[in-house]
């Protein structure tokens, strides 16, 4: 089953509901996780992120906090999705270089450790990986992957990004109107008299 990270659902969310919540005070992030039910620091990172790309915008001050940088109507999922989905290959990137230091290191305090002679580094038991399809400079799969599984799966791709671009904040703020979701200044009003 494919399914959307939790880091881009609880991104989505948080735009949702600084779309939904911001008027007339921007929304701050501790009233977003409290909503959502997450440490604040979980949710900063994203926040900010959203901030550099232009999504949102950041409120200095004891009333500061988030609004859309964009009308709402101009902010896709898409888009949404795109930027933190670079996060995560980002983050990804830098864990797996972390991982082949700590790799590199490790075997090297083992081949400097070796006792018995052999040499470190060189012939077939290098480490080096050969390359796939003959050295042809492929990205290392199969001619099945490469040729049949990746196509398949870049064009599921591009059609869902063709899907997610066509919704809109103000589609799903709308959608949250229908469902007679009220904004958070509004929850706990009692205007009986």
């Amino acid at each position: 089953m494919l399914r959307l990270s939790k880091k881009t659902l609880l991104a989505l969310e948080a735009v949702v509901d600084v779309a939904y919540n911001a008027r007339p005070d921007p929304v701050q992030s501790k009233e977003i996780t409290k909503r959502q039910g997450i440490p604040q620091r979980y949710l900063e990172q994203v926040m900010q992120q959203l901030v550099r790309e232009g999504v949102l915008k950041g409120v200095r001050g004891p009333r500061g906090g988030y609004r859309l940088a964009r009308e709402r109507r101009r902010i896709t999922v898409g888009e949404i999705v795109r930027i933190v989905g670079a996060m995560e290959a980002a983050d990804d990137a830098r864990d797996e270089a972390k991982q082949a230091a700590r790799e590199a290191r490790s075997a090297g305090m083992s081949a400097n450790g070796a006792s018995n002679g052999a040499v470190s580094g060189t012939g077939h038991n290098s480490g080096d990986v050969p390359a796939s399809n003959g050295g042809n400079g492929s990205t290392g799969g199969s001619p099945l992957g490469e040729q049949v599984v990746r196509p398949m799966w870049d064009a599921f791709q591009a059609e869902m990004m063709e899907k997610l671009e066509a919704i809109t904040i103000e589609d799903l703020c709308r959608e949250a109107e229908t469902k007679n979701i009220r904004p958070a200044q509004q929850v706990g009003m009692d205007f009986t008299i």
